[in-house]
Formats: C-alpha cells, structure tokens, sequence
C-alpha cells in the first residue's frame, strides 16, 4: 500500500484564535471511550438535526432553533474528529483524509436539502449553493494531491464562519419570519425577492467565484511547469 501524501494544511480562519484553544480543551477531556468515528457520526447526526429543524420550520418557526442545535452538534463531530485523532496520535492519514470528505459531503448535502426545504429559502437557490459548495470542495481535493496544499479556509471565512452565519441567519428567521425585497423592474413592474434567497444567493455567488479565481490562477500556474 502506498503511503499517503504529506500536504500543508492551510487554515487562516477568522474565529481561529478561539476555535483552536476550544478544540484543544475538548479533545484533552474528551472520555476515553470517545474515538474519532465516533464523533465523525456526531456530526452526520447534527447534519440530520438540521434537516429535520429546517422541513418542520414550516409550521412552526421555533423548530429553526432545532436546525441551530443541529449545526452545533455538527461543529462539535467535525471540527473535534480529526482534532482528537492528533492529539491521541492515533491518526490514520488515509482513512481520516477519506472519511472526513466523504461524510462532509453527505452532510452538505443533507444541510442544503433541509434549507431547500424550508419556507425561507427557495430549493432552486439552496441547490444552486450546494453546487458553489461541492465545486469548491473538489477544488480543494484536486488542489491537495496536485500541489499539496489542503486549504480550508478563502477570505478568512472556513466552514465554522459559514456555520455561524448560518446561526445568525436562523436567528433573524425566527424573530423576523420571511421577509421580502421589492425591486422595481423596467418593462417588467415590480419584483420581490426573500431577503434569504437573497443571502444564500449571495453566499452562492462568493463559492462560485472563489472557485472561478482559484481555479483560473492555479491553472496559469501550473501551465508554466514542465514534466
């Protein structure tokens, strides 16, 4: 079996100088029956908390609280796996690379259907996310084996950024309910948007042109090398 490739792992986040001590402190006083499959299941299972917050928020909007927990727990399980594999050293360089983007994408997925599902955001814009999100993450992957860079993070924002956005973005569902935008249209009249169509729109746009930029520029770069 051949062994796994080393790569430098690039993670210059903006709540990073919180997130790290955090993790640190859990993983020393996590219970030695706690593993990192096991917290990796965690945070699938946070995933499908989400989901579920999000479909039943169609009732009743306190169940976007569910969908915040859901994004805790999810924050704990992903963020804490690896964290604790490398403070046991006990890590398994191949395995945990597979499983921790495996299961991110499952989870991706599972979030992105669940705010589809909801009254807040349309599922035509939550997927059209979830595309940027997916094209992004294989960026990410073809970039860590061609150059071995493992970047988690573009304009100081990673996933836990984009989680607490997603907090904040709950918050204002619930107090505020679904709201809309009225913008006037030439030849056409007057059209609205929901203010979080709006947002995750936006959100939507940022992935694609991170993924335009670094793609294009990565690109140029390695067209200058020789076999």
């Amino acid at each position: 079996m051949s062994e796994f490739k080393e790569h430098q792992r690039v993670v210059d986040i903006l709540l990073g100088p919180l997130e790290r001590p955090a993790l640190h402190w859990l993983a020393a006083h996590m219970p030695k029956w706690v593993n990192p499959d096991i917290l990796t299941a965690v945070g699938v299972f946070g995933s499908l908390v989400t989901l579920a917050g999000y479909a039943l928020s169609g009732g009743n909007r306190a169940f976007v609280w569910l969908a915040t927990l859901g994004y805790v727990i999810n924050w704990f399980g992903d963020s804490l796996d690896g964290t604790l594999a490398r403070y046991r050293q006990i890590e398994r360089p191949r395995y945990g690379f597979y499983i921790d983007h495996i299961t991110d994408a499952i989870c991706q997925v599972i979030v992105f259907v669940g705010l589809g599902l909801s009254p807040y955001v349309t599922f035509n814009v939550a997927m059209m996310t979830l595309v940027g999100y997916l094209l992004l993450s294989v960026l990410v992957y073809v970039q860590t084996y061609v150059v071995g860079v493992y970047r988690l993070s573009y304009g100081k924002l990673g996933p836990t950024e984009v989680r607490c956005i997603a907090i904040l973005m709950n918050t204002t569902m619930f107090f505020f309910g679904a709201r809309s935008i009225t913008f006037p249209l030439p030849l056409v009249g007057p059209a609205s948007v929901g203010i979080y169509d709006l947002l995750v729109g936006t959100i939507a746009f940022l992935l694609f042109g991170f993924f335009l930029n670094t793609a294009w520029h990565q690109g140029r770069e390695l067209a200058k090398e020789r076999e």
